[in-house]
């Protein structure tokens, strides 16, 4: 592949192709709706990209049908004209779902899929193979704090670590050899419809793992698993029940470790944290099996864990509190479903007891809000206060009489506030609290280093 235009290209999931073609040294162009940090990065690493949806922007090296390849996401509006251009003039246009799937299909693949969970999960499994001779190429679904991207290369290495979309199914692209499923709550019912076949999709995604590999899958989950042959199921869990499970869980001194107990007497002491929150027990377990079904040692799983530093808006902690003079704490977190937002709230109050917590929950998307109302108010009321701007639309258009306030109305027994985006600076300048969490899948992140500032200059 010569040449390849991303239409959508500063989209996480698309980014980590852009930089695989980019090292393969392919020439790369593409578009994106907005700049950001990551499209910046993107251009250094020698990306053409531009800003504005105009087939007059598309380099004339890209206009070459016979040698260029067009990889759009489906978040894309059917409406864009550079992508409406290379329908038109006849070029070979794929999702980015099918191409991730021809690039790993030769590879042993460690698919990680889930409606939470599967980010962090994956980031871990791809730090703890970086840790063995056997190595892993890695396309992931945030930025692995580790190294600075979304993808891991390594071409001597037979494993690939995939973050696997469930979003317009493009998870059944995928030829898993492990594949592990974190959790199946309800999500993208624009696209399934309902909660059945929501979870019917997850038991294709199983079907796909390959004869002689094995399926991961967390306890209590709502799907059916189908497997083909002499396919293995193993179960997982923080506590027992599953053929991979925890004990003697211990938190101190700002760390968290445990013992992993696995199939066959298998047994890990003093496995140690790096990012030592409640709610990635459960990823740990889960990354830690993937990985030693794929080789990882003891010492690799326990090396790979303590050094994990964590994806970015993954319960990224900006201000941990402890400077001298300043006891603010301020943390980033990219949940975005009900049970995210509870484990995220949980697992702060968990690590930062006594503490007054605000949080910050932007809306992801009109029908997220519209379906999960109810859920997300339930989760938002373990906080003491709740701030929340204006729905972020990405790729819907408004629907009516769905706003935040559909949330925000229903949330009990703590302080409510709506403030719109453009007004949520000013508004953290005058109210008080001991720990702020920003929360959602939408663009929050951006305010973030104006957010420390203020934080900072505050104290």
């Amino acid at each position: 592949m010569q040449k390849l235009y991303f239409v959508g290209a500063g989209g996480i999931g698309m980014a980590n192709l852009v930089r695989y073609f980019l090292k393969k040294g392919s020439k790369v162009a593409g578009y994106d709706r907005t700049p950001s940090e990551l499209t910046d990065h993107l251009i250094s690493e020698g990306a053409q990209l531009v800003f504005e949806d105009s087939e007059d922007n598309i380099p004339e090296a890209f206009r070459d049908v016979a040698h260029t390849l067009v990889v759009y996401t489906p978040a894309v509006p059917e409406s864009n004209r550079i992508l409406s251009y290379f329908r038109k003039n006849g070029f070979e246009i794929v999702k980015r779902a099918a191409l991730l799937g021809k690039i790993t299909a030769t590879t042993d693949a460690i698919c990680v899929a889930g409606s939470h969970g599967k980010t962090t999960t994956s980031s871990m499994i791809a730090n703890i193979m970086m840790q063995t001779p056997h190595g892993c190429t890695a396309f992931l679904g945030g930025i692995l704090r580790n190294t600075g991207s979304n993808l891991v290369l390594d071409e001597r290495s037979r494993f690939s670590v995939i973050e696997a979309d469930e979003y317009d199914r493009s998870f059944h692209h995928l030829h898993p050899y492990i594949g592990v499923v974190t959790s199946t709550d309800p999500d993208h019912l624009d696209i399934y419809g309902d909660e059945d076949h929501y979870l019917e999709a997850f038991s294709i995604f199983t079907s796909l793992i390959r004869e002689g590999g094995t399926l991961i899958t967390h306890t209590g989950l709502k799907y059916h698993p189908m497997v083909g042959k002499d396919v293995k199921i193993e179960t997982y869990s923080a506590g027992e029940g599953g053929d991979w499970h925890t004990s003697d869980i211990k938190y101190g001194n700002g760390t968290l470790s445990f013992t992993l107990i696995g199939p066959d007497g298998l047994r890990i002491e003093d496995i140690e944290l790096g990012v030592p929150v409640e709610i990635n027990i459960d990823n740990a377990v889960a990354a830690a099996a993937a990985a030693y079904h794929a080789g990882a040692t003891v010492d690799d799983i326990k090396r790979g864990l303590k050094n994990f530093k964590g994806a970015k808006r993954r319960f990224e902690v900006w201000l941990d509190g402890k400077e001298p003079g300043n006891g603010i704490v301020l943390i980033d977190d990219y949940a975005h479903s009900p049970n995210e937002v509870k484990s995220s709230i949980a697992s702060v109050k968990k690590l930062y007891p006594r503490r007054k917590l605000a949080v910050i929950f932007q809306p992801h998307l009109y029908t997220r809000t519209r379906d999960f109302a109810d859920d997300f108010a339930k989760a938002l009321s373990t906080a003491d206060t709740v701030i929340m701007p204006e729905i972020y639309p990405a790729r819907e258009l408004p629907i009516p009489g769905i706003t935040s306030k559909t949330i925000l109305d229903k949330v009990e027994g703590c302080e409510k506030i709506y403030c719109e985006r453009k007004d949520l600076l000013n508004l953290i300048k005058n109210i008080n609290f001991e720990m702020l969490m920003t929360l959602g899948a939408a663009d929050i992140d951006r305010l973030l280093p104006e957010i420390k500032k203020l934080l900072e200059d505050k104290c």
